[in-house]
């Protein structure tokens, strides 16, 4: 069996608030670490009424605070978004208050509109992501103490650092570079089996690893029996499909989501979309993640699960520790 982890993207349900949503987060790590997952990570999200994680660093260091032994992370960072001399100093900070616990997940694309792009910079320049191998050598090199400025603390400090990436060019930078690499399986399932292949094929040993070490987010819904998994999966459903027209919003309430007027197309794109995820009862659940598991041959598992309900999304993970197991998978 794999290690298990945690992909939070800190969901907020219809009629609810982001105080709660931290809430919940806050609930859910301290029991997934009495669970035994390995990490958990928080996404970073801009102008989304659904996600109430914008700022993983702040959130990183509550969290870590909140727990004694998990690692704790950025699922990742967007490094375009920032400059790498900021980076480095939050994360120094972080490592200095819990060494030997942070993982500095980084992505390569801004994750957000060009305008909101344009307010995190506070530039003109194009907002591409061509210069990022530059930025990362850039950011790396302050933990080393070889930036062009110092950068207090992270001059000593030794955050994992992840690649992430949902096609094949993060995959082949990680494996040059010889960095464990984080794929985003759970909505780019089309491109999971190829950048793998690109990662593993590419990789080089460097002083971080000796072997290719790779990880995929899966998105997993366990509920009691198959029915309620799918009527608890339907509203994220709904939610990416509203984001996908141009609607961001809230995670709908199973009931919203079952009067959802859907037409013959968005029933189509649900359905494509449920159909990248494993959900259903534990014994479905084990089932599919064995499956996933021989398929895709990763060293590491990071489960993203999202529901209306903390409670809902809470029981899910429980269920699903106790389903997945050396002793059943």
């Amino acid at each position: 069996m794999v290690p298990l982890s945690v992909l939070d993207l800190v969901p907020i349900g219809s009629g609810s608030t982001a105080t709660a949503a931290l809430q919940h987060s806050t609930a859910l790590i301290r029991r997934v670490e009495e669970l035994g997952f390995h990490r958990y990570w928080v996404a970073e999200h801009h102008g989304m009424p659904g996600i109430a994680s914008s700022s993983p660093a702040v959130l990183i260091a509550h969290l870590a605070g909140a727990s004694s032994r998990i690692r704790v992370g950025s699922g990742g960072v967007m490094l375009p978004n920032h400059q790498p001399l900021v980076i480095a100093e939050q994360f120094g900070t972080l490592d200095a208050l819990h060494p030997g616990r942070i993982d500095l997940g980084i992505g390569r694309a801004p994750g957000t509109d060009q305008r909101t792009a344009r307010a995190l910079r506070r530039g003109t320049d194009p907002l591409g992501a061509d210069d990022f191998p530059e930025q990362l050598t850039e950011l790396t090199a302050y933990f080393r103490g070889e930036g062009p400025v110092l950068a207090v603390p992270a001059r000593g400090q030794d955050p994992a650092i992840w690649l992430l990436g949902s096609s094949g060019y993060s995959a082949q930078l990680a494996g040059i570079l010889g960095l464990p690499f984080a794929f985003a399986h759970h909505f780019s399932a089309e491109n999971t089996l190829p950048a793998l292949a690109l990662y593993r094929e590419h990789f080089r040993p460097s002083p971080v690893l000796e072997q290719p070490y790779a990880m995929i987010a899966a998105s997993v819904l366990a509920a009691d029996t198959d029915a309620e998994a799918h009527r608890l999966a339907m509203p994220g459903a709904l939610q990416f499909l509203r984001l996908r027209l141009g609607m961001p919003g809230p995670v709908p309430t199973p009931e919203e989501a079952g009067a959802y007027p859907y037409t013959d197309e968005e029933k189509l794109f649900v359905e494509h979309r449920l159909g990248s995820q494993i959900i259903g009862s534990p014994a479905t659940v084990r089932d599919g993640v064995r499956e996933l598991l021989e398929r895709t041959g990763v060293d590491e598992l990071m489960v993203v699960t999202s529901t209306h309900d903390g409670a809902d999304r809470l029981r899910s993970y429980e269920l699903f520790a106790e389903a997945v197991t050396p002793a059943t998978v």
